[in-house]
């Protein structure tokens, strides 16, 4: 299990950051898409660091124990950071919607200040919703001391406290509504509406060139948003804890890992500008 995690999280962090430095040092990515691609990949490297290395630590020292403080930490960083993601999905879908449906508008539209303000929002709608109640789960009372989780999860945290908490668990589903729910039925509509307008081009090739730039985004948005509606919305009988682990482990731990592979290192692109950084570095020595 360490090798294993080690390995993954040493892939995922090498390659995201790739993608960020690449995206940063060659002119032919700065579009709106593959900035937008930087700032999910730089999400998903600090999701992972969130939670793996404490993860890892306890594998080797055989030392499950977490002070409250560190565990108020860890919660707090990585729902506000996997919120981020479910955001920073959305507007990457909206993106896509405005370059394939209303192509002569997207670059009037999607000025580089308007990409900025548009991630910036994400962030800080991210840390409006995750930082009040983490604060307040945080003053409640624990009864017990263990948390059948592999980190700090809200949800296991919440069968430790002694009082009722109904008012959070409310606070929840409010939170989920602006973070996950309306995310994705903006990527639902946003694909509904540029399937539509696949389906209208004349030609077969054109097609195929179109839909091809979305479905490295879908594939990701299905992992990503497939997951955590499948943990948040179901009836109360059907929670499973340990269903709920692989599941959150999945998005966690795997999603960082395959972000790289299914955005940009199958993009021929990508690939050509890897290829040139490459050859320059090379050539400079």
């Amino acid at each position: 299990m360490f090798v294993t995690l080690l390995v993954t999280f040493i892939l995922s962090l090498a390659g995201n950051l790739l993608i960020i430095l690449i995206i940063r040092m060659d002119n032919r990515l700065h579009s709106p898409m593959y900035f937008f691609l930087a700032n999910l990949s730089f999400a998903e490297m600090s999701g992972i660091i969130t939670v793996v290395p404490k993860l890892l630590t306890t594998f080797v020292s055989e030392n499950s124990t977490i002070s409250k403080t560190e565990c108020m930490m860890q919660c707090f960083f990585y729902f506000f950071i996997f919120s981020s993601v479910f955001l920073i999905l959305a507007v990457m879908s909206w993106d896509r919607y405005l370059a394939i449906c209303h192509p002569f508008r997207y670059t009037p539209i999607m000025r580089h200040s308007v990409c900025i303000h548009l991630v910036c929002a994400c962030f800080i709608t991210s840390l409006a919703l995750i930082l009040y109640p983490t604060i307040m789960l945080s003053k409640l009372p624990f009864c017990g001391r263990v948390v059948d989780h592999f980190f700090c999860d809200s949800a296991a945290l919440l069968k430790l406290i002694c009082i009722n908490t109904l008012l959070l668990k409310l606070y929840g589903i409010i939170a989920s509504v602006f973070i996950l729910i309306i995310p994705a039925v903006i990527t639902v509509i946003s694909y509904v509406f540029i399937v539509y307008t696949v389906i209208m081009i004349p030609t077969s090739k054109g097609r195929q060139k179109t839909f091809s730039t979305c479905v490295s985004h879908l594939v990701m948005v299905t992992l990503v948003f497939g997951s955590a509606i499948f943990i948040q919305v179901r009836p109360p009988r059907h929670y499973n804890l340990e269903k709920d682990k692989m599941i959150v482990l999945v998005s966690t731990i795997l999603a960082p890992l395959l972000n790289p592979f299914i955005y940009s290192l199958r993009n021929q692109k990508v690939k050509d500008c890897i290829k040139d950084v490459i050859k320059k570095k090379m050539q400079t020595i």
